[in-house]
């Protein structure tokens, strides 16, 4: 019961997680949408143009925390002891990543230019969205962290636990299938033997001896 509970927290949690990389593709494409269109080619391999460092990090963001949450449903489904070390490793090495990031952003106050010119200038208008909307921000931050740590919790639980342990005895049977077995019908029992004959002299007496006394 304990098992099928953390399993299903664990599958919700990557669940939330997984909708939250597809969204940062989603950003990511549009923004490659509306680089196509002012430059007149992707923003890939082969362009005359400065690279987009700020597309290309949200979408590789976007696909690891999908490879990485593909990774936890495997790992929650079979209980598997590699696919819950390599979740825990990936889940952790995110979660350093983001403290590493808001750290510098937050302590130091000159964060840019620890960044690449951006060509794009999607960096600055997600900054000026960021400001206008701190609170709604902050706390969508908070939840993501959150949630990425109940899923660590979640992995590290499930490893401890331990992997399926199955039925090798008679002693390990449910209550429900032990009551069925001790309620089904048995045949009646019988005994074998050599068969028992009548003595035909005693038979022949008796009739002897009834006909004398009559």
């Amino acid at each position: 019961m304990l098992r099928s509970c953390i399993q299903s927290i664990l599958k919700l949690v990557n669940s939330v997680l997984a909708m939250f990389g597809m969204a940062l593709i989603l950003y990511a494409v549009w923004m490659i949408s509306i680089w196509q269109k002012q430059m007149g080619e992707l923003p890939f391999w082969g362009s005359d143009h400065p690279a987009p460092w700020f597309i290309d990090t949200f979408l590789g963001l976007g696909i690891t925390l999908c490879v990485i949450t593909c990774t936890g449903h495997i790992a929650a489904e079979t209980a598997n002891g590699c696919c819950l070390y390599m979740y825990m490793l990936f889940v952790f090495l995110v979660l350093m990543l983001e403290a590493g990031v808001t750290a510098d952003v937050f302590l130091n106050r000159n964060w840019e230019e620890d960044f690449p010119d951006d060509p794009t200038g999607n960096l600055a208008q997600f900054k000026d969205f960021i400001r206008s909307n701190f609170g709604i921000c902050k706390w969508i931050g908070l939840t993501i962290v959150s949630i990425q740590g109940l899923s660590l919790l979640s992995a590290i639980s499930l490893k401890a636990l331990g992997p399926h342990r199955y039925c090798d005895n008679d002693d390990d049977y449910a209550p429900e299938r032990a009551l069925l077995l001790r309620n089904a019908v048995q045949p009646p029992p019988y005994v074998v033997g050599d068969p028992i004959y009548g003595s035909k002299n005693g038979a022949w007496s008796i009739r002897i001896n009834d006909k004398t006394n009559g």
